[in-house]
């Protein structure tokens, strides 16, 4: 039986509408103020943070080059991927699949994995987060970049060793762990 299932909660009234949280429209190709975040090569932009959704989850578009992706990682917070543009292959619990467009894939917490763009054009997903945070886990290791695609600075060999290290320093602040590859 799934003990976290909305259903599995006991029933009680639905409480008022909270007049202070406001409706959020996020347009990632013409909102100048919404962060894109250049992160290990990749470009993510931040279209509802945690504050959006008191904080029950984040959702990020996420530009994946060819040859991008993240180092394999685990995390105590559910994560989804929405392929809306081409393909990624994605590593969980060791065991190699490939997720195409208009296919979503769920990385259950604490399931150690890893996904990379294998194919020679960019790739676009959705991700979703819950309970949100990781956007702010982005925002703090990566930098700014001007648009949704546009690629981050390639770092030299000092300054992927100083961005591992910082990653690495963070991460059980965000409740990830970078693991070995």
């Amino acid at each position: 039986m799934n003990n976290h299932s909305i259903t599995s909660q006991s029933a009680s009234p639905l409480p008022p509408d909270d007049l202070q949280r406001h409706l959020t429209v996020a347009q990632p190709n013409e909102d100048q103020n919404l962060p894109h975040i250049g992160v290990v090569g990749d470009t993510y932009t931040i279209l509802i943070t945690g504050k959006d959704t008191d904080g029950r989850y984040c959702l990020i578009d996420m530009h994946i080059p060819p040859g991008g992706g993240p180092p394999p990682h685990r995390h105590d917070f559910e994560e989804s991927f929405t392929i809306l543009e081409g393909e990624i292959e994605t590593t969980f619990r060791g065991e190699k699949s490939v997720a195409r467009t208009g296919e979503t894939v769920n990385i259950p917490a604490n399931a150690p994995h890893q996904f990379h763009n294998a194919s020679d054009r960019p790739v676009r997903l959705l991700c979703i987060c819950s309970p949100a945070g990781q956007e702010e886990f982005f925002m703090e290791v990566g930098v700014l970049v001007a648009t949704r695609t546009t690629a981050p600075p390639k770092l030299d060999e000092a300054a992927q060793a100083a961005f591992k290290s910082k990653s690495e320093a963070l991460a059980p602040k965000y409740r990830t762990e970078i693991l070995k590859p």
